[in-house]
């Protein structure tokens, strides 16, 4: 068996990336693609790898060289081709140059702009079927060329990019571009195919259009063999290389790499997200419905502005324009109102680190609750607070990650006191409706800002309705110079046409969104159940939509995360580093989700201890 690997490409898409190299030049985690790929082939019996080249050849050439002699290992030969027209032709021109060596021998073709996992080459190798090409079932960040299989994974049809409808996306697999094939199936079939199609239609395609005129015979050549859950990427610009090197991190890396991120994890369609705090219940199937019918229309006109956008979130939240502001997100607005001077400000620790970020560290008063649990209460604060003589306090609540919660009633109870004393109280309520008495925790009413006019409350839409992706959040304050100011400080067309419009429908809606925090509680209470059975976790008492666990000796948190990334496709959040948390112990967030991806953690947790 020979290889062939086919590397003239150009690689614009990288831009500077592949400025002095050609792309399987590029690193990915400080390893070259070439290096990679050449070491994955260096266990196989082969007789000889044919690289064929063409942009940045002779420096290919020259390392590849430099680095392996003339033979890969002691039986197979290292041999180059070139394509010296490779900016102006496709990779069906640089395959036809080596059409003679392709008759020769079983043959593996590869793409030089791929990493995948060490898995790969064995399966395809070791199959009993002569002529295979590696399949993935279809997701979003695939592009290129899709096949269609029968029951028997025979490929029946290649589909080109012209042809592809994304109404038939759930029948359709990529190909990974490495391929197998016998030495008949090149003689007898795809060269002379291959010769006929170039001289008919030019050099300026690609080799995957004469595999589908060869499956259009219905003589059954090629099968597929999908490649499940095991990992590769094709790495074509430097987003794909982004992406890549955080799939195919080191373990002394790889959390840094994906937390790194901030969001973005739909980029990893087959991982379970447990560092994503939001409902998994809320919004319904009929208000998607609703959005997506209006998809057209909401993505070709502009949004309104401030004025209109505050009357729709004043509609929504059932709270006078004059006492609200929407933001891009909760982000935009905890930006511009931690910018105002304030003196010296309270804070809780652990707690959601956007705000005393966004705050000056020698003007911060920070209360850690003394128990392991880290909980506290308005009494609590009250009494740490009395004489450090500050004019804000910062209230998470509940909070995160620890899930404390202090009941309305005595919320208030902090408010007047923070009333008395002059002190602004700003009250996130980001999580609030994740609580059990949801329907009447929150503070957004117009009865209860005006009784504490130096309260102001925040609320990220993004966890509780489940809409992060459109990015809203609301201010809410009787004190209109406050909310005045920030609207001044913020974008007139801050909002986008889709969280306009989500403001717009909500109301219609909002009996489901009743039923999904109801919903929501139950499954919180099954989970946490569930969760208490894992021996190394310490599960500690929430409000909101995640547990913070304290990890017991001999595990720790790295150790879980990375096990849960590497062996179950799920990522979890180690917080043992966070601010306020016991610098000598071990802990996690672990968030709630629906009662399938639940139990499917839950089976990971438990797979650990079996397998240690």
């Amino acid at each position: 068996m020979q290889a062939i690997i086919l590397a003239a490409g150009m690689g614009r898409r990288l831009g500077e990336k592949t400025r002095d190299n050609t792309k399987c030049m590029v690193e990915v985690n400080g390893v070259r693609l070439i290096d990679r790929l050449l070491r994955q082939l260096s266990v196989l019996d082969l007789q000889r790898v044919i690289i064929v080249v063409g942009y940045k050849g002779k420096e290919l050439r020259e390392y590849i060289t430099s680095q392996y002699g003339p033979q890969l290992t002691a039986h197979c030969q290292l041999q180059f081709a070139e394509n010296p027209v490779y900016d102006k032709t496709n990779n069906i021109y640089s395959l036809s140059i080596v059409k003679d060596q392709l008759q020769q021998d079983d043959t593996l073709l590869i793409e030089s702009d791929l990493i995948f996992s060490d898995r790969f080459f064995p399966m395809i190798v070791e199959n009993s079927y002569p002529n295979l090409a590696l399949v993935a079932k279809y997701e979003s960040w695939m592009d290129g060329t899709m096949v269609r299989l029968d029951e028997d994974r025979h490929i029946v049809n290649f589909v080109s990019k012209e042809a592809f409808d994304y109404n038939e996306v759930d029948s359709y697999y990529k190909t990974v571009n490495i391929y197998k094939f016998s030495k008949e199936f090149l003689q007898n079939k795809y060269v002379p195919f291959l010769d006929a199609y170039t001289r008919a239609v030019g050099n300026n395609e690609y080799y995957e259009n004469v595999l589908r005129i060869i499956s259009m015979l219905n003589d059954h050549d090629l099968k597929a063999l999908p490649v499940g859950q095991e990992k590769w990427y094709e790495i074509d610009d430097k987003q794909d290389l982004d992406i890549a090197e955080a799939i195919f991190a080191e373990d002394k890396d790889v959390i840094r790499k994906y937390y790194g991120r901030y969001g973005g994890f739909w980029r990893f369609p087959q991982m379970l997200d447990y560092c994503y705090l939001v409902n998994p219940y809320f919004p319904s199937k009929r208000m998607k419905d609703e959005l997506r019918s209006n998809f057209d229309t909401l993505l070709t006109e502009y949004p309104s502005g401030m004025k209109v956008n505050t009357l729709i979130a004043s509609k929504c939240f059932g709270v006078s324009e004059q006492y609200v502001v929407p933001g891009n997100g909760a982000a935009e607005l905890i930006k511009v109102l931690m910018e105002q001077p304030t003196a010296k400000v309270g804070f809780i620790r652990p707690t959601f680190e956007e705000y005393p970020n966004r705050y000056d560290k020698e003007q911060q008063i920070v209360f850690v609750p003394q128990n392991e649990d880290y909980r506290y209460t308005a009494d609590d604060l009250m009494t740490f607070f009395a004489d450090k003589n500050i004019r804000q306090l910062m209230l998470i609540n509940p909070d995160n990650p620890t899930g404390n919660f202090i009941p309305k009633a005595d919320v208030l109870r902090l408010a007047q006191w923070c009333e008395d004393r002059n002190i602004r109280l700003v009250v996130d309520e980001s999580f609030v409706d994740f609580s059990v008495d949801y329907a009447t925790n929150s503070l957004l009413s117009d009865s209860i800002l005006e009784s504490y006019p130096h309260m102001a409350v925040m609320k990220s839409i993004s966890k509780s309705y489940g809409v992060p992706g459109l990015r809203l959040g609301i201010l809410a304050s009787a004190d209109t110079a406050l909310i005045a100011h920030i609207k001044k400080e913020v974008s007139i067309w801050n909002l986008n046409s889709f969280a306009e419009f989500f403001m717009q429908i909500y109301n219609k809606h909002e009996k489901d969104y009743q039923k999904a925090c109801a919903k929501f509680v139950a499954e919180r209470a099954d989970f946490e159940q569930q969760l208490r059975t894992i021996p190394y976790l310490r599960v500690m008492p929430t409000q909101a939509n995640y547990f913070l666990c304290e990890v017991l000796p001999s595990y720790s948190a790295t150790e879980i995360v990375i096990y849960m990334l590497r062996q179950h496709n799920i990522l979890t959040r180690d917080c043992s580093r966070k601010p306020g948390l016991d610098p000598e112990k071990q802990y996690m967030r672990i968030a709630v989700r629906n009662h399938e991806d639940n139990s499917r953690l839950i089976a990971g947790l438990k797979a650990l201890t079996a397998n240690r």
